[in-house]
């Protein structure tokens, strides 16, 4: 199915589809517009959905509204692919996670007739859109977008309403070591440490250092350009770089590049020049004729 949808474009375009999961907030007494109520154990949640983690105190917050009042809001669900009589959630995860610790026996739901990808993308959109992931789970996100559905990062940029840049930074993340991606969706880092830290000799060192001592994104630049120098001792001086080394501007670009267009490449600027090379490395002869029209381009 991943294969045939690859050329599509953005599923039904995004106005089509937030339309359809549309959950303008309701009055808090008026009643909410199901289509059915569902026993609880015949809804279960989409295993591509990008949000990984949910806020523990956050969760029975709204369990204690949902005993209260109940759900206002529905939850958009589709057919289940595998099982008959039983819906996967589109949008409304946390909602059925907070009714279970409420014990409601049955939610209200709302029946949509989504393929694969349009779960996905609407999942991703709905997220993002209510800033509900952390830059881990976006970068995910974003990610299974391009890599399961064949969409570019200029496609999501147009939809989102974003940058191609942004994206292309964000997916960057998902080159930094666990511990880093750990520190960064347990809020211990911002986005900002982990792109520069991306370029670092030892990213996660340094990330516990920066950790440690609370640096600025500023400050964390600075020391992941100098090469993660002795960063451990109050009286430690910075080590000269060899000639081989590329300063953190050059490793950045380098990800930005290899990002737009799907293929490793290679910078090689030597200071105080103005020329240089750029090397675009190609595994197949398929990705040589995509590069070759992107370079025909106009």
């Amino acid at each position: 199915m991943a294969d045939k949808k690859s050329k599509r474009g953005l599923g039904r375009g995004l106005s089509a589809l937030m339309a359809d999961v549309s959950e303008v907030p309701a009055p808090e007494n008026a009643p909410a517009r199901a289509d059915l109520m569902v026993p609880i154990e015949k809804v279960s949640a989409n295993p591509d959905q990008p949000r990984r983690s949910f806020d523990k105190q956050q969760l029975e917050d709204l369990a204690n509204s949902i005993r209260e009042k109940g759900i206002i809001q529905p939850l958009i669900v589709r057919t289940h692919p595998k099982r008959r009589a039983e819906f996967e959630i589109v949008a409304g995860e946390r909602r059925w996670r907070a009714a279970q610790m409420a014990k409601l026996h049955e939610v209200p739901v709302i029946v949509k007739e989504f393929d694969d990808t349009e779960v996905l993308e609407v999942a991703i959109i709905e997220n993002v859109q209510r800033a509900d992931l952390n830059p881990v789970e976006e970068a995910l996100g974003y990610s299974q977008l391009m890599d399961k559905f064949g969409h570019t990062q200029e496609k999501l940029a147009e939809v989102l309403g974003k940058s191609r840049s942004y994206i292309a930074n964000i997916v960057r993340l998902l080159q930094l070591p666990r511990e880093v991606q750990a520190f960064l969706q347990e809020g211990k880092l911002s986005a900002g440490h982990a792109r520069a830290l991306i370029t670092a000799e030892d990213p996660v060192a340094l990330a516990r250092e920066v950790i440690r001592k609370d640096l600025s994104v500023r400050e964390t630049e600075k020391l992941a350009k100098a090469g993660l120098t002795n960063i451990f001792s109050d009286k430690g001086t910075p080590k000269a770089k060899t000639v081989g080394d590329k300063d953190a501007d050059t490793k950045m670009l380098e990800g930005d590049l290899s990002a737009n267009l799907g293929m490793k490449v290679s910078i090689d600027h030597k200071p105080g020049q103005e020329g240089g090379s750029v090397t675009i490395r190609y595994s197949s002869l398929d990705e040589l004729d995509d590069l070759c029209r992107v370079l025909s381009s106009t």
